[in-house]
Parts: structure tokens; C-alpha cells; sequence
């Protein structure tokens, strides 16, 4: 059987980090070992995994990569491509959640991004684990993807677990990760974030689909007819990703917060579950189809807005998986414009830009389908494409945005306006 040869990362990049670290540990470049932990996408399954709601999602062939190597001793130093200064700590001494440790963090820099390599001690620690090797990294991001919807911080968090579990001899399985990601996204840093963003970083597998029930955590990779024959014959899988970057890196103040439509849909649960008169946690999962076709008449405008949603975004994932699982991508396509419409007048989110975008993504030539990348508050857009139609929709779609956001689009460089993507597969240790 033939192998797949991914594009990320190049020898190049490989070759590069593996110096750098070389030269920082003082040791010879063929010890030195890299993780890559890649970016995500979810074409279908938006804003509903915090109602227990099931979503599809899969990798893209750009990322995190960490090069590192086992210090002897308990010391960790890193440095970053992005961000100036290097973190140390050790791993020996136990790390506390930053809302309570007052002292994590010796200067801003470090505040910045060094949180997440004491974030997965934290969780490594709290999981039992007691570790003796600490690691000499380097870690850098795909350039220019920084800040845009794709949960980079996922998929940095997951890069440090994995390399300090390397180090440390650990044999940890891809859900135990999950949580330990969790807890350095939930407890460590205090963030709300749920388990979408690892899960589909650690369970993704090149060309497939990723489905998860976010209700019982379950998961399912759905393939594509003819991927193995296609991995045989080394063929190039017939549509590429397409990220079109909006140009805001920042979400603007004037868009209502996302917290706020988190809690309408509980809202709208309430209601519902009241009605049908059941007593169970306030999530749209635990209202059944059937009775919340019987009862949305008594939810208000806005809140039943985001029913709709909940409900009809349920469905095109179903709907997505059949199209995916039979190579229909036409109709996979339609469903992420129409999950991207959903986004727009049911859940009411996303920014002028963001929205301009995805307009004229689906009226880009050899387009799928278009939706934003998470909230669309800032970030990119998220587009399949026929293959052969990639370079074309690109140049399009550049053209296009500057008509309309010509000070945003000022703030884009050619280069990174528009990625194009191929499918990705799961973190690991190459």
C-alpha cells in the first residue's frame, strides 16, 4: 500500500528547527525530536457544541511545530518563533492555576505564551504523572495564521503535552489528552472553552471527517469512497481548503458576546424542557426533536432564532456526514454555506467583514462552500474548493475583498490574504 507523503511540514522547516534546537541543547541534530500539532477547521456543527450538540470537523496541513529534546534534568527552556524572550521552570515543582499562583510568569512576554508549557505540567501533574525530564524546545506557528479562528492554543497545548510526555517515557492516549488539554484551557488558564478544538487536533485523520457527539463525547471518523485507493495510487485528494483572512485580529467591541448567545440557547432550553415538561440540565441536546416542534411557538423572536439554529445545524451535520461519507461534495458544500447563513440571521453573530467574506466566497468560481471559522468577530473564513479551481478562487477572492474592506484588506500581505490548504492529519511525533 502506498503512503501518503503530507506537504506539512516541508524537510525545510524541519530541517531549520532541528538546528535551532540542536545549537540550544548542545547536541547533535539527529536527536532532536518534533511534534506537529496542526490547526483546525468544523465545516459543519457551529456554536452548538455548547449545547451538547454534534459537530464535524478535521485538521489542515498547517500548525504548530515544536522541536525538542529531553534535558537530562528537571529544567525546561523555551523559545518561540513568534514572541521574543524564552520560559524555564522545572518540572519538579508543582505548578498551581494561574488565578491562584500570583507569581507564574516573570514578565509580560512570558505571560504571553509560556503559560501554556506550565498549562500542561499543570495538567500532567494533576493526572498523577510525576515528571523528571524536562525538555529544551523550540516552538513556532505557520506564519501569518496567527489570531484566526483555527484554535491555535489548542493545538499549542497539545504540542507541549505530547513532548513532555515523549521525554518522560509517558504513554497517554489521545482522550486522556483531550482532558488534560481541557483542564490547561479550563483550569489552568480559566478559559470557557470546551473540547471541540483538541479533540479534532488529537482524532483527525488525513481525509476523513471527524464527527463528535458533543453530548456523549463519542466520535467517528467518516471516510471519503475511494481514499484508500487514492492513498494507493499517491492521487491527490480532489478538493482543496481554503482560509480567507479578514484582516481583524481583534473582535470588534460593537458585536453583542458570544457568552451571551451561550446563554439564550440555555434560555431557549428552559423554555422548551419546561414546556415538555421535563426537569434536566438547561442544554438544547436534552429537548428532543419532536418537542421542540411542538413547543417553539412559546419561545420569543430571539430566542427562538437560536433554536432554529441549534436544531437545523444538528441536522446538516447529519445530512454532511452522508454527502462526505459518499464523496458528494457538491452537497457538502451547500450545507457549509448554509450552516454560514444559519450563523448570520439565526445565531446572529459575526461582523460586517466577516460576512462580506463569505459572500463572496460563495460566489467564488469552483467553491463548494464558504462559512466563517468560529464566531466571525474576527479571523477567517473557511471555504472547500474544487482542486483545480484553488489558485483561481484565491486571486478572486483577494480581488474581491479589497473592493469592499480596502483598509483591512491594506493590512494583509499577498502571501497569507488567502491560504490554501490541503487536509491534515492528527498531533503526533514525527
Amino acid at each position: 500500500m502506498g503512503v501518503t507523503v503530507l506537504s506539512w511540514p516541508s524537510d525545510s522547516e524541519l530541517d531549520k528547527i532541528r538546528k535551532i534546537v540542536a545549537e540550544m541543547a548542545g547536541v547533535a541534530v539527529d536527536v532532536v525530536r518534533i511534534v506537529v500539532s496542526p490547526y483546525r477547521i468544523c465545516p459543519l456543527g457551529a456554536h452548538i457544541d455548547h449545547q451538547g450538540g454534534t459537530v464535524s470537523a478535521m485538521t489542515v496541513d498547517k500548525g504548530i511545530i515544536l522541536g525538542f529534546v529531553p534535558s537530562g534534568d528537571p529544567q525546561v527552556l523555551l523559545k518561540s518563533g513568534q514572541f521574543s524572550g524564552q520560559v524555564s521552570f522545572r518540572v519538579d515543582q508543582i505548578q498551581l492555576p494561574k488565578h491562584i499562583d500570583k507569581s507564574n510568569g516573570n514578565t509580560m512576554e512570558e505571560c504571553k505564551w509560556g503559560s501554556y508549557a506550565k498549562g500542561a505540567l499543570y495538567a500532567l501533574q494533576h493526572g498523577g504523572n510525576h515528571l523528571k525530564q524536562g525538555i529544551t524546545g523550540f516552538i513556532c506557528g505557520t506564519k501569518g495564521l496567527d489570531s484566526s479562528g483555527l484554535s491555535s492554543s489548542a493545538a499549542v497545548g497539545v504540542a507541549y503535552l505530547l513532548a513532555l510526555e515523549s521525554a518522560n517515557n509517558l504513554h497517554i492516549s489521545p482522550t486522556e489528552n483531550i482532558e488534560y488539554d481541557r483542564l490547561i484551557e479550563n483550569e489552568y488558564l480559566g478559559l470557557k472553552n470546551g473540547i471541540l478544538d483538541q479533540s479534532a487536533i488529537l482524532l483527525s485523520s488525513y481525509g476523513c471527517l471527524t464527527f463528535m457527539d458533543c453530548k456523549t463525547k463519542k466520535h467517528k471518523l467518516i471516510h471519503p469512497p475511494k481514499l484508500e485507493m487514492e492513498k494507493k495510487s499517491e492521487n491527490k485528494i480532489p478538493y482543496k481548503i481554503l482560509l480567507a483572512f479578514s484582516g481583524l485580529k481583534q473582535a470588534l467591541t460593537t458585536n453583542p458576546g458570544y457568552n451571551r448567545r451561550v446563554s439564550e440557547c440555555r434560555e431557549a432550553a428552559k423554555i422548551l424542557l419546561k414546556a415538555s415538561g421535563k426537569e434536566v440540565e438547561p442544554i438544547l441536546s436534552n429537548v428532543e426533536q419532536e418537542e421542540y416542534e411542538a413547543h417553539k411557538s412559546k419561545l420569543e423572536p430571539d430566542l427562538a432564532r437560536r433554536a432554529e439554529h441549534y436544531f437545523s445545524e444538528n441536522m446538516r451535520v447529519i445530512k454532511g456526514l452522508e454527502a462526505w461519507g459518499s464523496g458528494n461534495f457538491e452537497e457538502f458544500g451547500k450545507l457549509i454555506s448554509a450552516s454560514g447563513l444559519s450563523s448570520i440571521q439565526n445565531y446572529e453573530c459575526g461582523c460586517e467583514p466577516l460576512i462580506q467574506l463569505y459572500e463572496i466566497l460563495i460566489r467564488t468560481p469552483g467553491v463548494y462552500g464558504a462559512r466563517f471559522s468560529g464566531a466571525g468577530f474576527r479571523g477567517c473564513c473557511v471555504a472547500f474548493v474544487k482542486a483545480e479551481y484553488a489558485e483561481e478562487a484565491s486571486l478572486f477572492v483577494k480581488k474581491e475583498y479589497l473592493k469592499v474592506q480596502p483598509h483591512l484588506a491594506s493590512y494583509l500581505s499577498q502571501e497569507t490574504a488567502v491560504v490554501i490548504c490541503d487536509a491534515g492529519d492528527c498531533a503526533r511525533i514525527i
